[in-house]
């Protein structure tokens, strides 16, 4: 949203001409205080002590500032100021989270540089240090910047823990119930206090949401769905066709197709378990399908519609598809989808007739993202980081023995601890090893974020840096607990001098100082 207006003059003769400025405002839907009308008071306010007179406002309203995507008048504003049609000589904000919540500071900065190019002061109005471009201001504003990112991820991780936690307590988080079921609110103590119905939401922090069994003649046809599946080994498309012929709409008021009978058959809520994060979408980063390992699920947490075992019944069916079929014959079938569709997704897999399903092709070839490169599907999206996390991982159990075998080789002794892969050396120290994947900003610059499990506390951490193919390791930084105040290092291509101390090209070079040293905890 975008809106001209001026602010309120005297007309004095003797007043000094004001400068242009336009004022950017942003509310996320979670925070009360930052409300656009609350910002805009500020801005006047400012805008009237220091002489601006603001000729335009670009607003977002209920929009996330992790990133750009989604807010429109934001880019609207870079776009007016990088094409010279600015009719405005600064922007007024207030303040730098209202900028944006950006997860590295570099790409906040490249916007504020944007402006600066362009001959266009930022203002931080409810700031305490000016942006007016010095050493001082240009250390403050890049720590507030990298605040405002930590404070989305910390906030991310927390909320993320407690969405687990509540998963396993047997609460639904989020999603539609899905034929057959409803929503159920509840109080604290677990009593019913009425059906939710499509749209409605709670609006008590203490109630939850549980799953129950819908109405009868719904829970009917989800069993005459399976035994028709299961008994008379009817396929998805026919048991469509008859939902369809018998008048019988799905849960979203839609005729049935095969992907939705399909999903019916692979959901493990009809059994009863509330399964949660299949995929994760963290951060407004892409979405990304999770291992089956990763999901996080609560066994009975509701009456089932079905029982296990005709549900796994079900479930076999499914899987022998495949099974019955040569990599080849799946790679051939799923060709034949891509050619037919001119694209390739979960959905589209899984509504073409006597074919093997979407989770059929991830089992077989580990990935849907490989099996698409099979058959020469690029999806619009570049979901490479996938295969290189899957790459290290498989790379992680080599680094390890290669350490082990230095440290013996220097002179002391490793034990592998294999309930969660740190290493006990000399009997004194432990160690545990990650691997950072490379990561290229817009402007090229490598960049490599450590997670580092805090539930460990090792003694030292050797990290992996990898190069910017994720290929082959960059270089080592031997990181003693004493230098890890943060649960996540970002690390640049230069970084400070107490972290360049314990830089190494190669472990050769870590295990000839141990050589010199031998490993012995810090006093």
């Amino acid at each position: 949203m975008v809106i001209e207006w001026r602010t309120d003059k005297d007309g004095s003769d003797d007043e000094r001409p004001l400068k242009r400025a336009a004022e950017y405002v942003r509310m996320s839907t979670d925070h009360q205080k930052y409300s656009t009308d609350n910002q805009t008071a500020e801005i006047r306010a400012y805008a009237q002590r220091r002489g601006f007179e603001i000729v335009r406002t670009y607003a977002d309203e209920g929009k996330s500032g992790l990133s750009i995507d989604g807010r429109d008048s934001f880019q609207q504003l870079l776009t007016d100021i990088q094409s010279g049609n600015a009719d405005f000589e600064a922007v007024l904000v207030y303040d730098v989270s209202r900028w944006g919540r950006f997860q590295d500071p570099n790409e906040s900065a490249h916007y504020a540089w944007l402006c600066k190019s362009a001959g266009i002061a930022l203002h931080f109005c409810a700031e305490q240090v000016e942006n007016d471009g010095s050493m001082g201001s240009s250390i403050v504003t890049t720590v507030k910047q990298v605040m405002a990112g930590e404070y989305s991820r910390e906030l991310s991780v927390k909320v993320f823990k407690g969405q687990c936690r509540l998963i396993t307590l047997g609460f639904r988080q989020g999603g539609p119930p899905g034929f057959g079921l409803r929503r159920m609110l509840v109080d604290e103590h677990g009593q019913h206090k009425g059906i939710l119905d499509r749209g409605e939401h709670k609006s008590i922090a203490t109630d939850r949401v549980v799953l129950v069994q819908g109405p009868d003649e719904e829970v009917a046809i989800v069993r005459e769905i399976y035994r028709r599946f299961v008994d008379e080994q009817q396929t998805e498309r026919q048991i469509a066709d008859w939902l369809n012929a018998q008048g019988i709409m799905s849960d979203l008021e839609r005729p049935w197709s095969r992907g939705a009978v399909h999903q019916i058959l692979i959901n493990d809520k009809y059994a009863g378990h509330n399964v949660w994060g299949r995929t994760s979408f963290k951060l407004k980063t892409k979405h990304v399908r999770n291992d089956p390992s990763q999901w996080i699920r609560h066994d009975q947490a509701f009456p089932a519609i079905v029982s296990q075992d005709v549900f796994d019944a079900a479930r076999l069916i499914i899987e022998q598809r495949s099974q019955r079929l040569s990599d080849e014959e799946m790679l051939a079938l799923l060709a034949d989808i891509f050619a037919k569709n001119g694209t390739l997704s979960g959905l589209i897999i899984d509504e073409c007739e006597d074919g093997p399903s979407s989770s059929a092709y991830q089992s077989r070839f580990g990935s849907l993202l490989r099996a698409y490169s099979l058959v020469g599907y690029v999806p619009d999206h570049d979901y490479r980081y996938l295969e290189i996390n899957r790459a290290l991982r498989r790379m992680h159990p080599s680094i390890v023995k290669s350490v082990i075998e230095g440290v013996r080789a220097a002179g002391g002794s490793a034990i592998q601890n294999l309930e969660n892969d740190t290493l006990l050396i000399n009997e004194e120290i432990t160690a545990s090893i990650v691997i950072a994947r490379c990561k290229l900003t817009r402007g090229g610059n490598r960049r490599w974020k450590i997670r580092l499990d805090e539930s460990l506390r090792p003694d030292i951490t050797i990290c992996v840096r990898m190069d910017e193919d994720n290929m082959n390791a960059h270089d080592y930084y031997i990181l003693p607990h004493m230098t890890l105040a943060e649960g996540v290092l970002r690390l640049a291509e230069h970084n400070g001098l107490s972290l360049d101390a314990f830089r190494y090209e190669s472990l050769d070079g870590f295990f000839a100082l141990a050589e010199r040293a031998p490993f012995r905890r810090a006093a």
